[in-house]
């Protein structure tokens, strides 16, 4: 009763009949312009033509004020607000129906302070609104979720006035309520209500979803009599939303099995089911019974199909699917009918985003081009994908093309498109550009200087990120789990063993953070650059984490770059026993045995390489030239140049020893003559991409290039010769990190 006396008692004028929207719709931002005098964007249904016709001839007939609620039907429905409101100016005494018209044409383009404004005029002039009115005002004060005060009058309206609450409009207060995250009295308004039909159960099993409270959405749907393939639709989508995914597969199972009928909606989710999942069998499965059933001419069906494919790893079946753009949708009326150029701009952006997650960049950009030269819409969701592409492949040229791109159709830059973007310069290699753009965030979160932390870390500039971190702190940003991976990589990288052990500490003691895999991979690296290799024993026995492959591979390094045989194969067999089928292991070993010349024990290894059908990837790099990437692996001829490439090699190579450079043996694994040995390492990949660099771009250009491997010791010691031998700058980005050869140094201090 206290609930039902707070709601008649506040927020409107004490006048018979009437409820006051003067004061509140102040509160909302009217357009800046009627919108009824821009009326023609909106004024391309057929309904306006036929409207007309008719409106003319019951002029010339005398019959306006007979027909004038049909013809102002006619006007709303066809979105002309104009002729709307100049219609409903003609009639003669508009009616409760002729205001509930007129203001549903407000209501349908999301003009909510209009339809206030109606709503107030209309009782102003004596016509009290009927239920259907009601409803049409509640559903347009719930687009503004930040201020329940509006719905809550008129909720006390209907109260004090003594309007019959039927169903209909019981749900739309409900509605209301949960829209505004109003929970506590969405709850006590269904506990109140007599009559429940199906939607006020699926109503409230929403508000609950949207609180994160399960168990008792869960339960609503259990104890609901009859479910209609709304409900199904409701718990589903929002149990797999909320990462219950499982459940929500057991519930779909059921659902089948109940016999309600799917429509479009229940289709679209079961396939973002599917996918999440990963389940392509039960995705192919939707798919066959969206063919029986006819509605894969449906543009959100449709847009699900291609994202199922592509998040199940099959590009090429979203690719056929993608080609064949259905021509219309199922449903044409207003309420219902796709939106064509938000349907092709989705589509395009799943294609995008799944050639990204496939690792398939090349294609990401071939489509990005294709999308902006089809003139489609691109989201920040798809510039977000593209800029991921270009970040992996390390194609800079193409990243500061899509970056004008931003810059010219005018999109602002948030938070996640700015980190983006600085993500994308980090790894093609420019951190001075990722620097511009975060001097000129004017909104810097978390993510943002975790993403400029992070940068500094994989270029080796471990002092800049400390500062970075530091200054974050002190502007009162709450550093989170990846802001503490990009500190501890900074620390380990720059060999700041001190400092990392105290954001270690207080990521625990100071913000609650448990460290995950990540966290004690860097704590594991940073004592293994300082050589304290035992000391990482008792970190690894303290913290419990014996089962972290990363761990143990970190640990198998740092025995590599110190030459400790012994414990580098009791690491191995710990290694080995987690991840028997990683190449990491079996190749590092063999390398701290060659490096011994051990030949006996690198041959075993390599023979239990063969036997387990390991492999290891081929090492390829490649470098970005005038918008083209030119691609090498070790002892390449297939490039055109190959042979001024080679002839190039073969000459600086020959230079270089005679500033004192020499061929490191150690890493070739096969117990081979010297000079054969020379020769194996004489062409890797990386001194094929800098060679053509090299005689490709003018002197003093900066080199860079991208390698899918670490650099081996002997082409570390080749690029460092390099660059000092012919004043260049080279920037190699590896598997871990990247190198900055500047004057016969590195920004790594010769520990990768």
């Amino acid at each position: 009763m206290e609930w039902v006396c707070y709601l008649t008692r506040v927020l409107f004028v004490r006048r018979p009949q009437n409820f006051s929207v003067i004061s509140v719709t102040k509160i909302i931002r009217r357009t800046p312009k009627s919108y009824w005098h821009s009326s023609s964007t909106f004024s391309d249904s057929t309904n306006c033509p036929k409207a007309k016709v008719l409106h003319a001839k019951l002029i010339k007939n005398g019959c306006v004020g007979i027909q004038g609620n049909h013809l102002l039907n006619l006007y709303v429905k066809s979105q002309n607000l104009a002729e709307s409101h100049k219609m409903f100016e003609e009639i003669p005494q508009p009616d409760v129906f002729s205001w509930t018209v007129l203001i549903s044409g407000s209501a349908r383009i999301g003009l909510s302070s209009d339809v206030l404004g109606l709503f107030n005029k209309m009782q102003n002039q004596g016509v009290c609104p009927n239920r259907f009115t009601l409803s049409l005002v509640l559903k347009s004060s719930s687009s503004n979720v930040n201020d329940s005060r509006i719905g809550k009058g008129i909720h006390g309206w209907i109260l004090r006035n003594g309007v019959d609450l039927d169903a209909v409009l019981n749900n739309s207060i409900l509605d209301y309520y949960v829209k505004c995250r109003c929970f506590g009295y969405a709850e006590k308004l269904f506990g109140l209500m007599a009559e429940k039909d199906t939607v006020s159960w699926n109503i409230m099993m929403n508000s609950y979803l949207q609180i994160g409270n399960m168990q008792k959405s869960v339960d609503l749907f259990r104890q609901l009599a009859r479910k209609d393939t709304a409900s199904w639709n409701t718990i589903i989508d929002g149990l797999m939303r909320n990462g219950c995914e499982s459940i929500a597969m057991e519930l779909l199972y059921e659902m089948v099995a109940a016999g309600p009928a799917f429509n479009r909606l229940t289709f679209s989710i079961s396939l973002v089911l599917a996918s999440s999942l990963s389940v392509l069998e039960l995705g192919k499965q939707i798919h066959t019974q969206v063919l029986k059933v006819g509605v894969h001419h449906d543009g959100f069906v449709w847009n699900s199909l291609v994202d199922m494919y592509c998040k199940c790893g099959e590009m090429e079946k979203a690719l056929v699917i993608f080609k064949h753009v259905p021509l219309e949708p199922v449903t044409r009326n207003l309420e219902e009918s796709c939106d064509d150029a938000l349907v092709e701009s989705v589509s395009w952006s799943s294609m995008v985003s799944g050639y990204v997650q496939n690792g398939r960049f090349e294609d990401a950009l071939k489509t990005f081009r294709s999308m902006i030269c089809s003139q489609v819409e691109v989201d920040k969701f798809t510039l977000t994908s593209i800029f991921s592409a270009c970040a992996s492949a390390g194609v800079l040229e193409f990243g500061r093309q899509v970056h004008s791109y931003i810059k010219k159709i005018g999109h602002g830059l948030d938070v996640f498109l700015g980190s983006s973007i600085i993500d994308m310069y980090v790894k093609c290699g420019s951190l001075n550009d990722a620097w511009l753009i975060f001097d000129q965030a004017k909104d810097r979160n978390v993510v943002l200087w975790t993403s400029m932390i992070s940068g500094c870390a994989l270029h080796g500039q471990g002092r800049d990120a400390v500062r970075l971190f530091e200054l974050m702190l002190n502007e009162g940003i709450t550093p989170n789990e990846v802001s503490f991976v990009g500190i501890l990589n900074a620390c380990s990288h720059a060999g700041l063993l001190e400092e990392g052990c105290k954001y270690f500490r207080m990521m625990r003691e100071s913000y609650g953070i448990r460290p995950k895999a990540e966290h004690f991979t860097c704590m594991v690296d940073l004592y293994g650059r300082a050589g304290r290799l035992n000391e990482i024993k008792e970190f690894i026995h303290n913290n419990s984490i014996p089962n972290l492959s990363s761990v143990w591979r970190s640990f198998l390094s740092s025995c590599r770059l110190h030459k400790n045989i012994e414990m580098g194969i009791w690491v191995s067999k710990n290694l080995l026993e987690l991840e028997p089928f990683d190449t990491g292991p079996y190749i590092l070993l063999s390398s701290i045995c060659a490096t011994e010349h051990r030949w006996e024990e690198a041959a075993k290894i390599r023979s239990l390489m063969q036997q387990r059908g390991v492999k290891k990837n081929p090492g390829q790099s490649w470098i970005q030239l005038k918008n083209q990437v030119h691609s090498f692996v070790m002892g390449d001829r297939s490039h055109p140049q190959d042979t001024q490439i080679y002839s190039y090699l073969d000459e600086l190579i020959g230079r270089l020893k005679e500033i004192g450079y020499s061929t490191d043996v150690t890493p070739v694994l096969q117990d081979v003559e010297h000079e054969q040995r020379q020769v194996l390492l004489g062409f890797h990949s990386e001194k094929l991409a800098i060679a053509y660099g090299i005689i490709s771009t003018a002197s003093g250009t900066p080199i860079c290039v991208m390698k899918n491997l670490r650099v081996c010791v002997d082409c570390h010691n080749f690029i460092k010769y390099t660059s000092q031998f012919l004043g260049r700058e080279i920037i190699v980005r590896d598997i871990h990190r990247f190198h900055h050869f500047k004057h016969g140094r590195c920004s790594c201090g010769d520990y990768w």
